[in-house]
C-alpha cells in the first residue's frame, strides 16, 4: 500500500512541476516533506540520501561562472571569434560551437546567459533577427552538456551515482567514452547547421574594443579543471572530494575579488545570481528518490522495462535513448534523470551485463531530448525568455524548426556510437 501512495505522490509531483514549472523546487521539497511524513522516507535516511557533492559542486561552479561572464571574458573571445567570420551563417556556427565549447565545463544556462547577449548585439547592429541565431546558441550549449563530469547537472548526478570521475568521461575501462559520443554528435548537428543557415550570406565585423576586466576568473576557472582532473587519480577519496574542490576555489575567486576591489558589494551580487532553484529542485529530488527505492518503486520500474525489452539489451537501449529523448523534451531531465540512474543500474544487473551501455544512453537522450522543446531545458527556457525581453515571442513550432534537426542528427551519431563501443 505504502509504495502505491508512494507512486501515486510521485506522478503527481512530476504534474505539479509541469503546470507550475516556475515553482518546481517547491513541488519537490513538499513530496519529500510528505514521504518522510508518511514514512515513505525514514528519518534516519535523510542526511545519507543527500549527495553533498553534487550540490556543492554545483554551487561553486555557479559563484565562480558569475565572476567569470563580469570579467568580459567570454565578450572577448565571441569577439575574436566574430572577427573571423565572413558572413552571418559562419557568425552563428562559429558562436555556437563556442557555446558549446563553454558548455563542456559550465553549466548550460549559464553559458546561453554569457553568449546570447553577444549574439544579440551582433543581430542588431545587422539588423537581422536573432531568434534563429539564438535558438542555435541553446541547442549547441545543451548538446555539449554531457561531455564532461562538470557540464551539466545530469553528468554530475552520473558521475556520483556511478562513481565516474572527470577522466573517465574520456576513457573507462579502456574504451572511448560519453564524451566522444556528445562530440560526434556536436559535430553531426554543426553539419546540418550550415545546411540550415546557408542563405545567410550578409557580411560582418566585429567591433574591436572589448577588454577584459580581470584575467583571475578564467585562470582559476581553468585551475578548477584541472584540479578535477588531477584529483581523480587520488585513490579512494572522499565522495565530497570534488564538490570541496568546486567550492573552496569559488570562495578564493569570490574573497580575492573583494579584496581587490575593497567591497562586499560584489560578493552580495554574485551570492544573489547563484541559482538556489535548482539546488533546492536537487535537494527535494534526492529525498524523492531515495524514498521511491526505498518503498520498492524502483525495483518495480526496472523489472517491468527488462519485460517490456523482453531481456534484448539492443531492444532496452534504445527504449532508454529515444523514451529520454522524448520524455526531456516535455520534462525537465534533471528530475527524469534522478528518477531514472537507479532504475537503469537496477536493469543493468538484471540483465548481467555492464552498467555504462544504458548509463551513456540514457544521458545522451536525456540531454539531447531536451532541444526538441523550449520547454525542454532551463537553457532553452532562458533563450526564449531573452528573446521575449527583446520583442519577439518564440513558439513551440519556432524553436522546433531548429531544435529538431539538430537532435536528430547528434541523437543518431551518439546513440550509434555508444551501440557500436559499448554493447
Amino acid at each position: 500500500m505504502l509504495e502505491i501512495v508512494a507512486l501515486i505522490l510521485f506522478i503527481l509531483m512530476y504534474v505539479l512541476m509541469i503546470i507550475f514549472s516556475d515553482k518546481r523546487e517547491y513541488v519537490a521539497l513538499l513530496c519529500a516533506f510528505i514521504y518522510i511524513l508518511i514514512g515513505v522516507l525514514p528519518v534516519d535516511n535523510i542526511i545519507s540520501s543527500i549527495d553533498f557533492n553534487v550540490l556543492f559542486m554545483m554551487g561553486g561552479t555557479m559563484i565562480m561562472v558569475y565572476y567569470f561572464i563580469e570579467s568580459k571574458m567570454p565578450v572577448l573571445i565571441a569577439d575574436f571569434l566574430l572577427d573571423k567570420s565572413p558572413n552571418v551563417m559562419w557568425v552563428t556556427i562559429f558562436m555556437s560551437a563556442f557555446a558549446g565549447l563553454i558548455s563542456a565545463f559550465i553549466d548550460n544556462t549559464a553559458t546561453v546567459l554569457m553568449i546570447a547577449p553577444v549574439a544579440m548585439a551582433v543581430c542588431k547592429k545587422l539588423n537581422i533577427n536573432p531568434v534563429s541565431m539564438i535558438i542555435a546558441l541553446a541547442v549547441s550549449s545543451n548538446l555539449q552538456g554531457a561531455a564532461t563530469l562538470v557540464g551539466d547537472t545530469t553528468s554530475i548526478m552520473l558521475g556520483a551515482h556511478a562513481g565516474m570521475d572527470f577522466n573517465q568521461f574520456f576513457i573507462l575501462n579502456g574504451k572511448l567514452s560519453i564524451f566522444f559520443a556528445v562530440e560526434l554528435g556536436a559535430l553531426a548537428s554543426l553539419l546540418i547547421m550550415f545546411f540550415m543557415f546557408r542563405k545567410e550570406t550578409k557580411e560582418v565585423e566585429a567591433s574591436k574594443d572589448v577588454r577584459v576586466r580581470d584575467y583571475f576568473p578564467s585562470i582559476m576557472l581553468i585551475i578548477l579543471v584541472l584540479t578535477l582532473i588531477g584529483a581523480s587519480f587520488i585513490p579512494n577519496k572522499p565522495d565530497i572530494t570534488n564538490g570541496l574542490i568546486c567550492m573552496i576555489l569559488s570562495l578564493v575567486v569570490m574573497f580575492v575579488d573583494a579584496g581587490k576591489y575593497k567591497t562586499t558589494n560584489r560578493i552580495l551580487a554574485d551570492l544573489k545570481s547563484v541559482d538556489y532553484q535548482t539546488l533546492l529542485l536537487l535537494l527535494g529530488l534526492f529525498l524523492v528518490i531515495a524514498g521511491i527505492t526505498n518503498v520498492g518503486v524502483i525495483e518495480d520500474f526496472s523489472k517491468l522495462i527488462v519485460r517490456i525489452g523482453g531481456n534484448n539489451v539492443f531492444l532496452l537501449y534504445t527504449i532508454i535513448v529515444v523514451g529520454s529523448a522524448i520524455f526531456s523534451g516535455f520534462i525537465d531531465n534533471i528530475p527524469y534523470v534522478a528518477t531514472m540512474l537507479p532504475v537503469v543500474g537496477r536493469v543493468s544487473a538484471t540483465l548481467g551485463i555492464s552498467p555504462y551501455l544504458l548509463y551513456f544512453g540514457l544521458l545522451s537522450g536525456a540531454t539531447l531530448g531536451g532541444n526538441l522543446t523550449p520547454i525542454g531545458a532551463s537553457a532553452n527556457i532562458a533563450a526564449v525568455g531573452l528573446l521575449k525581453k527583446e520583442g519577439y515571442n518564440v513558439g513551440f513550432k519556432d524553436f522546433m524548426k531548429i531544435g529538431v534537426p539538430l537532435t536528430v542528427s547528434a541523437l543518431t551519431a551518439g546513440y550509434l556510437f555508444i551501440w557500436f563501443v559499448w554493447r
